[in-house]
């Protein structure tokens, strides 16, 4: 009895052990299964990664990352129909917009640069613009040419300036005692081939010619309605310098026949002591 007992007991221990045994095998399986396809999962990534050569020469992996976005490229497009970037700047190439959504600009800051930096010290004479004169651009956003005239009566001469560079200068003669040029701002109101002048006190007329006292240009920038002020040429250069005329600028022929061509219509004219 005690026999038959201790049979079965050892039966049961020896099922039990088998089945443990093969419950070991069963999981042993199951895990090497598992570890074979993750490898064979690697390797297939892999295999659709291939590598890229570099400029120099070296072979490196392609940069994919999440969403297959390609960070950090720097090289220039060679497509002609490539958008084109400053040189340093990340290219970041997506997958193509297929829903017509439009990226939204990114606010960006622009810094300034401090006074005086990055700047070229200009040491010529600056010029005197007057308001609303000063260097105006026109509608196409081009700069428009601006020239202006600048008479100094005690140095005797009139200098052309343009933007604020002395461009030209010619000696002149300037109103008598009792018959000052006058100061101030002004503009070039007149222009003349060959002019026509009434002396102011006899009433005499001048006519056009190598005699003028006018000479063979003028240049109006005064008038009170009725007379006017402006340089004009002269056939008495030695007098060239002096306190002479009755409020006129004198010039030689040769110099007013230049200035008539670098001063139009409206060009400012700045009379000073």
């Amino acid at each position: 009895m005690a026999m038959a007992r201790n049979k079965s007991v050892a039966r049961m221990v020896m099922f039990l052990c088998f089945g443990t045994a093969i419950l070991s095998l069963a999981v042993h399986w199951h895990t090497m299964k598992t570890t074979g396809q993750l490898n064979q999962s690697a390797s297939t990534t892999l295999r659709k990664n291939p590598t890229t050569r570099t400029d120099s020469g070296q072979h490196s992996p392609e940069l994919i990352g999440i969403g297959e976005v390609a960070l950090g490229v720097s090289v220039p497009p060679s497509g002609p129909n490539s958008s084109v970037t400053k040189p340093g700047t990340s290219l970041v190439q997506g997958k193509p917009n297929t829903d017509g959504a439009v990226d939204k600009p990114k606010k960006t800051k622009l810094t300034v640069p401090e006074k005086g930096e990055n700047k070229k010290e200009n040491n010529s004479p600056k010029g005197f613009f007057f308001p609303g004169v000063a260097q105006a651009k026109s509608v196409q956003g081009l700069e428009v040419s601006r020239t202006q005239a600048i008479v100094d009566l005690s140095d005797r001469r009139v200098y052309v300036y343009r933007y604020d560079e002395v461009i030209a200068s010619y000696p002149i003669a300037v109103g008598k005692k009792g018959w000052e040029t006058p100061t101030g701002e002004f503009q070039i109101i007149h222009k003349q081939h060959d002019p026509i002048w009434k002396h102011p006190i006899t009433g005499q007329v001048f006519e056009a010619g190598t005699d003028s006292p006018l000479g063979d240009r003028w240049i109006g920038f005064w008038s009170d309605g009725r007379n006017e002020i402006g340089f004009h040429g002269t056939p008495n250069t030695d007098l060239i310098g002096a306190a002479v005329s009755h409020g006129c600028l004198r010039m030689r022929n040769s110099d007013v026949r230049i200035l008539y061509e670098q001063l139009s219509l409206g060009t400012p004219v700045l009379v000073r002591n």
